[in-house]
């Protein structure tokens, strides 16, 4: 595994997000559209998952993205931030925390 330095680090901006909505991509079968808050902003994000989870049960999950990655088109839809999420078997669990920490709250 390659070691990257504290200021590459430093460069990503990790945040606590709330999934507001989620909708299914016509013709896809592994990733759903999402619009996602981080506090001050809503922003359009592509989530992987589609296969493991129902749209619907991931509305409301408080997760951790990376807020600064630029922007990719996917099916149509620019997805303007990144889940991250531990990968098993190619299941996705997304990266979380307490309820009690609002949308917005930085990662450091």
């Amino acid at each position: 595994m390659e070691k990257i330095s504290y200021d590459d680090f430093s460069k990503l901006d990790l945040c606590v997000a709330r999934i507001e909505s989620t909708e299914k991509i016509p013709g896809k079968t592994r990733i759903i559209k999402g619009i996602i808050s981080l506090g001050n902003e809503k922003r359009d994000v592509i989530i992987g998952g589609a296969d493991f989870y129902d749209p619907e049960e991931l509305i409301g999950r408080l997760v951790i993205v990376v807020a600064n990655l630029e922007p990719k088109t996917l099916s149509g839809i620019t997805s303007d931030a990144m889940l991250l999420a531990a990968d098993l078997n190619d299941k996705p669990f997304w990266l979380s925390v307490d309820d009690s920490v609002p949308p917005g709250t930085k990662i450091k």
